[in-house]
């Protein structure tokens, strides 16, 4: 069936109090936020100028000097005023507020009258506004500070920079269309379509959504845009010699959106594009869209996604290569793709709330998104490594791209700040409403309370949960004017090892009492203030295997306990993690530890390590003897992915030889 036309949803108001994740949301308003925006200020010894700010001022005339950074350095700016915005929802802070405000005054200081906004070619090449479209993110950067104004409205009321965008807005939909006289193109790196539908949503200004899908609309299309705008620029790219000529796949402009079903290239754009496809198929009914979706979904999460949830495999344009191929020492993996692959998940949920949607989402952010990030909240990855070799990611040229340690900032720095926002903005991804069923989906266990407009009630559901420790969860229900009749949708996740129990105000339900949909128990009835649901997932330590064309992890194996992924580290080791093997049938045991003052869970098992020993005088081959493979017993100890590189610079690998 085609996905009916989007109505207005009810709103949602989420409020994290989760022990796990609003010790993280603390993390980022007290820590992040002002570390982020110091630098964004270049006031932090030890970390290059950034510019970001100063480009601001010196277009807005406040300043004189050269533009700063890469042509798209707004767009960090524009990501840590949205991380502010969504912060200032969950708890006003005049500080927090004072400094978002005096950016933008700024930003909307450097504007130009007829709306148009970008530092780059205000100082470096004016006169050159929407030439080459392809490779300097102009409409990227608006769309980011559309997200920014729309998060910043919401969360203060403020339209200073709202309206601002509004009037940028409004210029694009004048200059870029089907018309006579407008630019019949797109951006290189999509991000505006998807910030249209959310300025959509909070104005109703249907001109943004017609924008936004018309952009989608002619990507890919004949004649190409890129190759036309190439040629008038005299077949010259800002990248060169990097990339000498369009690349139609790395921005996912080789053939109609619609008519593509394998994910290629650029994956952060990918990613992105996908996000805002779904998003205007709910919001337009369009059916071929979301059948574009459906196929684009597929491939990535079943053929070129790792284990962590992390997508795009190598450092060559920051991109996907093919199905099965996702090497382990030279994945790129970046960050930004995982929080756009939590924004497509998210997205695929409102088409249609399946569990393995909010799988994907929930693998992502408990382990790429939350380990690219130090626990100090001030270092960073911009790669997501399956496994460190320092000497090899040092030395190596074709590994360099993998660091061994997190970093305290980057020359493109996208990751940082979009890892501030989607976890500020969590709330937004753990519920949905659905008024046709009239049901309440829960996606994410995450402890949290969440408020909704209900027949002319106030309802009420306060969500208290142990992940990622331990599968127990519990849902409290309160209805301002008696009670009132809809369903609960719990997701039951794709790790749950076993049957899961379900009790209604402590009574165990029978089976005819739950009903499954899509990876989701259904429990409807009237409910009462004080009602409430329970249930308890069984979660296991247990060894994965990859799928048998995944060549990099053949004859491997890997942990998972409940969402999270394992691994192993020379601090627990010492070197050569690759001579280590494990035993499936070894019982794993669950330990107690801390690291980077986190209280979590290890685990440990017995294992094997090969013996140096046996090779005669420091050999490098000799013949295949039981003697030279000849191991010795030791005691496996595997953390959670998201804390590794926390006890300084060494080995560490996610995936072990199988005995």
């Amino acid at each position: 069936m085609p996905p009916e036309p989007s109505k207005p949803r009810p709103h949602l108001s989420v409020q994290l109090h989760s022990p796990f994740w609003s010790r993280y949301q603390q993390l980022v308003r007290e820590t992040v936020l002002p570390y982020q925006y110091e630098i964004l200020n270049d006031r932090v010894p030890g970390v290059g100028l950034t510019g970001a700010i100063r480009n601001f001022r010196i277009a807005a005339g406040l300043e004189t000097g050269e533009f700063t950074g890469m042509p798209f350095q707004d767009s960090d700016v524009a990501k840590w005023l949205e991380a502010v915005g969504h912060a200032l929802k969950t708890k006003r802070d005049p500080e927090l507020e004072r400094m978002a405000d005096d950016v933008i005054d700024l930003v909307v200081a450097a504007q130009q009258p007829d709306g148009y906004l970008n530092t780059y070619f205000t100082i470096q090449e004016p006169g050159k506004r929407f030439t080459n479209l392809m490779d300097c993110h102009e409409l990227y950067c608006a769309g980011h500070m559309m997200e920014a104004a729309v998060s910043y409205y919401e969360a203060t009321g403020k339209r200073k920079l709202l309206d601002a965008m509004c009037r940028f807005a409004d210029l694009i939909a004048d200059t870029f269309g089907p018309g006579e006289g407008q630019i019949h193109g797109y951006d290189g790196h999509q991000e505006i379509e998807l910030a249209l539908v959310k300025l959509y949503g909070v104005t109703g200004e249907k001109r943004y959504l017609d924008l936004a899908r018309y952009f989608l609309d002619a990507r890919g299309t004949e004649p190409n845009f890129f190759l036309e705008e190439w040629e008038r620029r005299g077949r010259k790219s800002f990248w060169w010699p990097w990339m000498k000529e369009p690349d139609l796949a790395y921005h996912q402009a080789h053939k109609p959106v619609r008519e593509q079903d394998v994910a290629v290239g650029h994956a952060v754009r990918a990613m992105y594009m996908y996000t805002a496809m779904a998003d205007v198929a709910r919001l337009t009914g369009d059916e071929t869209l979301a059948r574009a979706c459906e196929r684009l979904w597929e491939d990535v999460t079943r053929r070129q996604m790792y284990i962590i949830g992390a997508v795009g495999s190598t450092h060559q344009g920051e991109a996907f290569t093919f199905d099965y191929d996702l090497p382990n020492e030279t994945a790129y993996a970046e960050t930004c793709a995982s929080v756009g692959l939590i924004f497509f998940a998210k997205r695929m949920l409102e088409l249609a709330p399946r569990s393995e949607y909010a799988d994907v989402m929930e693998r992502a952010l408990y382990n790429t998104v939350i380990g690219s990030m130090a626990q100090d909240g001030k270092h960073y990855c911009y790669v997501n490594p399956l496994e460190v070799w320092p000497r090899a990611n040092e030395e190596n040229p074709d590994r360099r791209h993998v660091r061994p340690t997190r970093q305290a900032w980057f020359g493109c720095a996208c990751c940082p700040p979009n890892v501030a926002r989607l976890l500020m903005s969590l709330g937004d991804y753990v519920y949905s409403w659905h008024e046709a069923h009239r049901t309440l989906y829960v996606h994410l266990h995450i402890g949290s309370s969440v408020e909704w407009d209900l027949d002319g009630s106030r309802a009420q559901v306060a969500l208290a949960s142990s992940l990622p420790w331990r599968g127990e969860m519990s849902l409290r229900m309160s209805v301002s004017h008696g009670p009132r009749r809809f369903a609960i949708a719990v997701r039951i996740p794709g790790w749950c090892a076993g049957k899961p129990s379900v009790r209604v105000n402590g009574q165990p339900l029978a089976r005819s009492e739950v009903c499954m949909e899509n990876g989701y128990a259904v429990i409807e009835r009237e409910f009462a203030n004080g009602d409430e649901v329970a249930l308890e997932f069984p979660m296991e330590a247990r060894w994965v295997v990859g799928h048998p064309e995944l060549r990099a992890v053949s004859g491997m194996v890997a942990i998972e306990r409940g969402p999270l992924v394992y691994c192993v580290e020379e601090a627990d080791h010492g070197p050569n993690l690759a001579a280590l093997s494990v035993d499936l049938g070894a019982p794993i045991a669950e330990v107690p530890c801390r690291i980077a003052g986190v209280d979590a869970v290890a685990l440990e098992c017995d294992a094997y390590r090969r013996d140096d020993a046996a090779f005669r005088d420091g050999a490098l081959y000799q013949p295949a003897t039981e003697e030279a493979r000849r191991e010795h017993k030791v005691r496996l100890r595997a953390i959670p992915y998201f804390l590794w590189g926390n006890r300084g610079q060494g080995e560490m690998r996610v995936w072990l030889r199988w005995r």
